[in-house]
């Protein structure tokens, strides 16, 4: 029999709505027509090419399609610095890693690492924050209470800004050289994995702090956002387990961070490490942090400008009364948010294929959905009624897990240690290549393919790594034919 595991990781409603997982060992697993839609009646079933991750929800009225536009028009938006005859679209950085959203989740999609040095390539979709332990009893009380989730290092803050507006240095420039070990499989097959190792040049205002932690951020894609924000905090909790009690090796955390809005600590569900509670939380991070531009949540005109940075705060800015006091007012806010909520998810392809069935087997009697939780439902939401009570199969449980030495980056985050990483949802994965022209997988995007990401697992998945690691070579293609097909 398939272990017990499987069954209890997996919600009511899953079991409901499948035809039939397994019933005995060398069972085939049946097809079941609900995973090809996987955003419910949010999926969208557009020709695949490289606009697949910027439809709206298929259920989306149309009198509301127009707030999508403008929404997504406001993601491409290329801001200026200020002061611009363009007052709508100024008060860039001064420090800033890019002009605008669409920059680094191009067509909404995955990021990628540089293929050259800078300045060749200023690495635009490959961020580094940047953190200190605590120096002192205010901080220290500052993380345990939750309301820092990281110490910023005092000259650079919490993300190096490799662009800066005309008389301003940038912060830095990230360097990557990689060194690369081959890996041998069972069957024979060789695989090169590579070790990025990371430096900063041209520092623009002196040495970093002597502890400074760092962690490289690649940008992901943009679909399905609205859902994951739509899954009840019950249901990602019934599957924590930070202790293990169930001694099956999984041990999923939740990341509770501080919610702005709220002014509490709330569930963490957005971001490599899950340090953003919402996804309004999220975008207002990243327009302030990523390009400079404040709004009413992230109410700074200077960004990441720091005290130590006193030529940064002494140049113009874009907030003025008619934009709320800020650059980016609320309306613009709302709509952007309302445009990341409702980015529909392709459907599958292929998803009742022979390989594809056999591919799906082996990820569920694998262990991989200890982790990558196939399906959840979403709540009621009657303000947002596209994305409420959809059955969905982001293959995500949104929880912390221990991924091991070879992926951490020694750097924490609220509750997340530094080996800790949420699960990344895997919907659209197979569809890398067709919108972003590169695959570039894991946090870092140091993994080329799907099967240099698994074997870079380890920690709580070094079990599942084995054994994709010891398959025969026809079940290890098959895996990568179901990976593809979401």
């Amino acid at each position: 029999m398939m272990k017990n595991t499987v069954y209890t990781r997996l919600p009511y409603f899953y079991l409901l709505f499948s035809l039939q997982l397994f019933a005995a060992e060398g069972t085939e697993i049946q097809f079941a027509a609900e995973e090809v839609e996987q955003g419910g009646a949010t999926t969208h079933h557009h020709p695949i090419n490289r606009h697949a991750f910027s439809q709206p929800a298929a259920n989306l009225a149309f009198e509301k399609r127009l707030d999508f536009k403008l929404g997504n028009s406001i993601f491409k938006k290329l801001w200026v610095p200020a002061p611009s005859s363009t007052t709508a679209s100024d008060g860039l950085g001064p420090l800033y890693n890019a002009r605008s959203c669409m920059q680094c989740h191009v067509r909404d999609g995955r990021g990628h690492t540089p293929e050259s040095d800078w300045p060749a390539d200023n690495a635009v979709s490959l961020f580094l924050r940047l953190s200190i332990p605590a120096q002192n009893e205010e901080q220290a009380k500052a993380l345990a209470s939750g309301q820092q989730g990281v110490i910023p290092e005092p000259t650079y803050g919490t993300q190096l800004q490799d662009f800066a507006v005309t008389g301003l240095a940038a912060e830095g420039h990230l360097k990557i050289r990689y060194t690369e070990k081959l890996v041998t499989l069972a069957d024979g097959e060789s695989v090169a994995l590579r070790r990025p190792n990371y430096s900063i040049t041209h520092l623009g205002y002196g040495p970093l702090h002597p502890d400074t932690m760092f962690s490289p951020r690649i940008a992901p894609a943009m679909i399905g956002l609205g859902l994951l924000e739509s899954i009840p905090d019950a249901s990602i909790l019934a599957l924590s387990d930070p202790d293990d009690q169930n001694n099956d090796g999984i041990s999923g955390k939740a990341n509770h961070v501080w919610n702005p809005q709220t002014q509490t600590l709330s569930l963490g569900r957005f971001g490599w490490k899950a340090g953003a509670a919402t996804l309004n939380q999220q975008n207002n991070a990243a327009f302030n942090g990523d390009i400079g531009i404040s709004t009413p949540y992230a109410n700074n005109p200077y960004g990441e400008c720091t005290p130590q940075q006193k030529a940064c705060l002494q140049l113009p800015h874009g907030g003025s009364a008619h934009l709320d006091g800020v650059e980016a007012p609320n309306s613009m806010i709302a709509l952007l948010l309302f445009y990341t909520r409702h980015i529909a998810v392709p459907a599958r392809r292929d998803a009742d294929k022979t390989e594809v069935l056999a591919g799906k087997e082996i990820f569920y009697n694998s262990g991989c959905i200890d982790c990558h939780q196939p399906t959840f439902k979403t709540s009621t939401r009657p303000a947002l009624p596209e994305l409420s009570n959809q059955l969905i199969w982001p293959y995500t449980d949104l929880l912390l897990h221990d991924m091991g030495a070879g992926l951490a980056d020694n750097r924490p985050e609220y509750q997340a240690s530094g080996s800790e990483w949420r699960t990344p949802p895997l919907w659209g994965i197979g569809l890398t290549q067709t919108v972003s022209k590169k695959t570039h997988y894991l946090h870092d995007g140091r993994a080329r393919t799907l099967l240099e990401a698994i074997l870079w697992h380890g920690g709580e998945a070094e079990q599942a790594k084995l054994t994709v690691k010891n398959m025969p070579t026809s079940d290890r293609h098959n895996l990568i034919k179901f990976l593809e097909s979401l």
